[in-house]
């Protein structure tokens, strides 16, 4: 496998970064690489650190959720604290929507901010069904929220406060991980995508790309033997430093760690520099087919 992750001395949220910077970053995060940036810290305030317990869980659902449009946090048992968690978690969004916009200013006119994400609960140890396991290597894809082939875009930052790594393993590039699968995955019946907007189970129908990915990410995941022999990757992303990535393309696993914090993008395809790496120009190639 070739280098899977591209490490950049950036040690602040916000540019101006220069010209070779915004070059090396794009073209690693659009070949399918994980951008390090091992000096860039996310501060967590004084008043904040008591948040630093995986006791604001509910332990019903791995992530407190911040959602922008609403401003409403989900997925937290402690209400007294809430303005802290979304002062915290607004700021990372604030700061994470800065970095992006000013490392890669090709995609201002074409990126959405969508959900913020804190995970205070342990990996290891938790218990949950294969298809939502993240410890076995998977590309994102959304059950109910169809992307139609827009890039999920994705910031994360350790803030452990112990010194614990949290640890990942990358994978093999998405093509050659999507050819395997590819053929197995089930079409849509006739009328399958209007009907589970109709009923509200999807946000917008499914295109015949999403389709594709979610069977991709359900077939690596149920596939024990590909998840034991595929090629893969560890790092060790230390507390205080920050990794960005397209995790609809790089197949990733996350195999221990708590506290980090996670901000979601949707980007456009056309505001990318190479559109034909996306993973929707990738599976039109495999399949010959129009997929949105």
């Amino acid at each position: 496998m070739t280098d899977v992750i591209e490490s950049l001395e950036i040690d602040r949220w916000s540019g101006p970064f220069s010209a070779e910077l915004q070059h090396k970053a794009l073209a690693a995060l659009e070949a399918g690489r994980v951008v390090f940036c091992p000096r860039l810290a996310f501060a967590v305030k004084d008043e904040e650190a008591k948040l630093l317990s995986s006791d604001f869980a509910t332990g019903k659902a791995k992530n407190i959720s911040l959602d922008p449009a609403k401003g409403q946090v989900s997925g937290t048992a402690a209400s007294s604290h809430e303005e802290h968690l979304r002062a915290m978690m607004e700021r990372f969004a604030r700061s994470s929507n800065q970095l992006v916009t000013d490392l890669f200013p090709g995609y201002l006119e074409g990126i959405e901010l969508a959900r913020t994400s804190y995970r205070p609960v342990e990996i290891v140890g938790r218990q949950s069904s294969p298809r939502k396991d993240d410890r076995l290597l998977h590309v994102d894809a959304f059950p109910s929220r169809p992307t139609r082939g827009r890039r999920i875009l994705r910031v994360f930052s350790n803030i452990n406060p112990t010194g614990k790594a949290r640890i990942w393993h990358v994978g093999e590039p998405f093509e050659d991980f999507a050819r395997k699968y590819v053929g197995a995955v089930r079409r849509p019946f006739p009328l399958e995508p209007s009907l589970l907007a109709a009923l509200g189970i999807t946000k917008g129908k499914r295109s015949a790309y999403d389709q594709i990915m979610l069977g991709l990410h359900d077939k690596g995941k149920l596939d024990p033997r590909y998840q034991k022999e595929a090629p893969q990757t560890e790092f060790g992303f230390p507390p205080d430093t920050t990794w960005l990535c397209f995790t609809d393309q790089v197949l990733h696993a996350a195999i221990s760690g708590q506290f980090a914090l996670e901000q979601t993008f949707h980007v456009d395809i056309a505001a990318m520099a190479r559109p034909e790496q996306s993973p929707l120009r990738v599976l039109e190639r495999i399949t010959g087919q129009a997929l949105v």
